[in-house]
């Protein structure tokens, strides 16, 4: 059982939100047509290894390649997008968050990926939302989600608030970082809704910036360590174009990412689901591939 010690947060939504609600919502109707969905699949490139996914052209707002895109399906750390949006949406990004023995245990005893914070650190939200979406912290999304909520169970429904705003009904939280629990598929979204869910996120200025870091480093102080956290999306390093968003792994959902990368005044948004839950490079691969058949075909 997990268990997170409430904090005097209280969690407002922004404007902006209000507004990239507004822009989504027209883009889904785009996204709308099966037959075109069809043809885009029946069209895509070879050795795309994927349960489920979508590639879509920002610029135009065509789908161009699917794959299951309404299939419900478990997406791991892709959840953290949602944190980051629902703490980015509140505000207040020089907030200071001690972190707890509670926040290293969660990300420990979870075996989860960790940003490996110290208890009794000092932090900044900006910071720790590094920490979240960079190595993929548990502990962070602990912290962030007690912070921003009276306890971690209004955080989510939070969560769950904001993909209904944006659209996202085939969408459902359970925590607030991807773990499988209670179950493995409690936490679970579409190809569709995802891509809605990363094109409102990158909307973002802060969360864009960081979601394009290959690295952040913060200089030890008085009140934290240091810490040098990279960024688990190695699509970065290996592609030109590439700038973020997120990585994901469970066993139940396998390899995941989600990405965006823009070209010759381009922008494309993309989305594998269980890459293998074996081979931690195909989801790469797979996007590459997909990237490189998107880009030709728009040129």
């Amino acid at each position: 059982m997990v268990t997170l010690v409430p904090m005097r947060a209280a969690l407002r939504f922004t404007a902006a939100l209000t507004a990239c609600v507004a822009t989504v919502a027209a883009a889904q109707v785009a996204l709308a047509d099966p037959a075109a969905q069809a043809t885009a699949a029946a069209a895509g490139p070879a050795g795309v290894v994927a349960k489920a996914g979508e590639l879509v052209d920002l610029t135009t707002g065509k789908q161009l390649w699917s794959r299951r895109v309404t299939a419900e399906l478990p997406i791991a750390s892709i959840t953290k997008v949602m944190t980051a949006m629902v703490v980015l949406a509140a505000g207040d990004l020089n907030r200071r968050i001690r972190v707890t023995q509670a926040a290293v245990n969660y990300a420990l005893d979870n075996d989860a990926g960790s940003a490996g914070l110290h208890a009794g650190d000092i932090l900044t939200t900006r910071q720790l939302l590094h920490g979240l979406l960079l190595p993929s912290g548990a502990d962070a999304a602990y912290l962030l989600a007690g912070s921003y909520g009276h306890g971690w169970r209004k955080f989510v429904r939070k969560m769950n608030r904001t993909a209904r705003q944006l659209g996202m009904t085939h969408t459902h939280f359970a925590n607030f970082d991807g773990l499988p629990w209670p179950t493995e598929t409690s936490t679970y979204s579409t190809p569709r809704d995802v891509i809605v869910l990363g094109e409102a996120a990158m909307k973002n200025a802060v969360f864009r910036k960081i979601v394009d870091e290959r690295s952040y480093r913060i200089s030890a102080t008085r009140q934290h360590h240091k810490y040098d956290w990279t960024n688990t999306d190695l699509l970065l390093r290996r592609y030109r174009g590439a700038v973020g968003i997120k990585t994901g792994f469970t066993l139940a959902a396998g390899y995941c990412l989600l990405f965006e990368a823009r070209r010759h005044g381009t922008t494309l948004i993309g989305l594998v689901l269980d890459s293998t839950n074996t081979d931690t490079t195909m989801r790469f691969t797979a996007a590459a591939r997909l990237l490189n058949w998107g880009f030709a075909k728009t040129r």
